[in-house]
């Protein structure tokens, strides 16, 4: 059996039963607790490398040969992980060149986890080695579902190894031709020009870090020799096993998860939202954490998996609040309306010591069963063991915004404009604005197909290829509604300004001209059908074509007048321009006409802000992220939810 056959959705998290084994009883009683729990499924080994080859070559599976019978014979799963993600001082020790290199080119000591060169053929070779052991042995235990390779991948190295891997990269990107790489990099710039593959270096502070297309394929190399590290190790779990692979994800920007996903059987990612900041603030997290959701169902278009979260609080933010009773099986259900096929947390057992000994956990310091913790994962277990036909549903939706994580690195380098450009944020705000219109909707990369959706969304898509824009074009011609907004198109893929006026490649479909974009101190404002709204940050000054439609206009400045919000048909198909950061009263209104138009149907007809309504499969799950009682409308009939109810209908 794998994951993907399992018939009830997974429910259980990280356990660490390495920690306990010198503690008589403590294994028996988190096995009668995780069944007390009604959990049936349990992540394995992701930090056990020291418990499993205390030296070299010399293994020890027994204390792991004994627990994972132990929770099968009481009716448990294992996702077994590989341990890659924290190595034992003994590596490290003996094999320094396993360490890595920061960008001031200082050599970091052992400590704290991912402190490995992804490159180095020692370290592979080891990993190598534990991954094949593990799957020799337990690729084919009836408990063992899914892989887990490493944990949460992140980092990059600068050792000369890696220099050299980064410069044999750039060879094969840019067909070994210095002219291209110079071209590509603009360095001309500051006499930067490149005469041979060995003056180039990794960005750094004590060297070159301000030519925006090097930092950019720094990324791009760096994202990629972390998939190539990932495959290296599913490549020796194959070997002995044919069980799904995964690696969790997290709300990283740094690497690019849709290419990751191309390379996982489900998707997992790790979800630590910061709740109860203040009531308003609740809302907005959970409608960041939806976008999230969305974001990682989207990649694969199939349901994933929720594979960390915690109970009650984490222990790393500033401050570390509890969940109130109820928000963990509200956030618990959020996920499983998004699409995941199961609520898993970090961690069944809490710590005894060291860094996340007061991260919470299922099962806390006391030990004991009658926690307002304990009780409520254990109700949220027996409600989700109640729903099996719940696992694998998926609905497909009409609209989309498009999040690009290649998009992502070349706004937060480049120079000018204002220091914080949030372009996740941004894009959330969108997401949200056709969240509160009361559908499903989509996040997705840019190379996702397009022809999926009726509307797609693209803030602030700064960084267009040819390959994009004609996609664009495409979508539209063909009957598809686009939204834009400032810093549309304004360079290609190597962050080089597009030539010809802005946006780049795209100003007939827009029917505009970008000439200027202005970053304002303060604050101006449109007006748009009768009613003025707020503008922030950023303004820019368009050209309409004649047969562009005008929607809102500025109201100050020396740019007063002048079109903000345009309207434009292209083949089949519109185009909506919005070039100024307009507030979330204005983006709500806009899609609610744009998705309206398109002939696109709210799942219900009304419901207060603190609402969030999701489809999956024949389910509907009306969640109120609220700390007051709020109202929905569905069918004709008022429905009251409670504070942090999730109600889960029969369509």
């Amino acid at each position: 059996m794998n994951i993907f056959e399992m018939e009830n959705l997974c429910y259980g998290g990280d356990y660490n039963p390495e920690q306990w084994i010198d503690y008589e009883g403590i294994w028996d009683e988190d096995l009668r607790m995780m069944k007390e729990a009604h959990i049936n499924c349990v992540t394995l080994g992701v930090f056990s490398w020291s418990m499993l080859e205390r030296e070299e070559g010399v293994f020890d599976f027994s204390w792991l040969d004994n627990i994972i019978d132990k929770l099968w014979a009481n009716g448990i799963h294992v996702i077994l992980a590989t341990p890659s993600g924290a190595r034992p001082p003994w590596l490290a020790q003996k094999y320094p060149e396993v360490l890595r290199v920061r960008e001031d080119r200082t050599k970091q000591l052992f400590g704290r986890r991912h402190n490995h060169c992804l490159t180095s053929p020692v370290y592979r070779a080891k990993t190598a080695r534990i991954d094949s052991e593990l799957a020799k042995r337990y690729g084919r235990h009836p408990a063992v579902v899914m892989w887990h390779i490493s944990n949460e991948m992140n980092g990059d190295c600068h050792c000369e190894r890696c220099q050299e891997k980064f410069r044999e990269w750039l060879k094969i990107k840019y067909h070994n031709n210095l002219d291209e790489l110079n071209h590509a990099w603009w360095t001309t710039f500051w006499s930067h020009i490149y005469t041979d593959w060995s003056q180039i270096e990794s960005p750094s502070t004590i060297g070159e870090n301000i030519v925006h297309g090097h930092n950019l394929d720094w990324i791009r190399f760096t994202s990629d020799m972390t998939i190539d590290f990932y495959n290296s190790e599913v490549a020796a779990v194959r070997k002995y096993s044919d069980l799904p692979v995964t690696a969790n994800m997290m709300d990283y920007e740094f690497l690019d998860y849709g290419k990751l996903a191309e390379n996982v059987d489900m998707v997992t990612w790790d979800n630590y939202p910061q709740w109860h900041d203040s009531a308003s603030a609740l809302i907005d997290t959970a409608l960041r954490t939806s976008f999230m959701h969305d974001m990682f169902r989207s990649m694969k278009q199939q349901p994933f998996l929720m594979i960390e979260s915690t109970p009650s609080l984490v222990n790393w933010h500033s401050v570390n609040k509890l969940k109130a009773p109820g928000l963990n099986t509200l956030s618990s259900m959020q996920a499983i309306a998004h699409g995941s096929d199961g609520v898993m947390y970090f961690q069944i057992r809490k710590s005894r010591g060291a860094s996340e000994k007061f991260h919470g956990a299922v099962i806390g310091h006391s030990g004991r069963s009658d926690t307002r913790v304990f009780r409520e994962v254990a109700a949220l277990g027996e409600l989700l063991a109640k729903h099996p036909e719940i696992k694998g549903s998926y609905t497909a939706s009409d609209a989309a915004v498009l999040y690009d994580f290649e998009n992502v690195w070349a706004v937060n380098d480049l120079w000018g404009l204002k220091e914080n450009r949030n372009y996740r944020e941004i894009c959330m705000e969108h997401y949200a604005s056709m969240k509160r219109f009361g559908i499903n909707v989509d996040v997705i990369g840019k190379n996702a197909d397009f022809s999926r959706y009726k509307v797609i969304a693209a803030p602030m898509l700064y960084m267009t290829s040819d390959q994009t824009i004609e996609k664009i074009r495409g979508f539209i011609r063909g009957g598809g509604i686009f939204a834009a907004t400032y810093l549309t198109s304004y360079a290609d893929e190597h962050d080089l300004c597009h030539m010809g006026g802005l946006p780049g490649g795209l100003m007939d479909v827009f029917g505009i001209w970008n000439e200027e974009i202005d970053s304002i101190y303060d604050s101006n404002a449109i007006a748009a059908g009768g009613k003025e709204y707020a503008v922030s940050d950023y303004c820019e000054i368009i050209h309409p074509d004649s047969d562009t439609e005008i929607l809102g206009t500025y109201k100050k400045d020396f740019y007063a007048g002048c079109p903000a919000v345009t309207r434009h048909s292209y083949g089949k198909g519109c185009a909506y321009y919005i070039a100024a950061k307009t507030d979330g009263e204005y983006l709500k209104k806009l899609y609610a006409d744009i998705l309206s138009e398109r002939g696109i149907a709210p799942l219900l007809e009304g419901f207060d802000d603190g609402i969030s309504v999701t489809r999956r499969g024949d389910k509907l799950f009306i969640m109120n992220f609220s700390d007051s009682e709020s109202e929905a409308s569905y069918k004709g009939e008022k429905i009251k939810l409670h504070p942090y109810e999730c109600l889960m209908l029969e369509i």
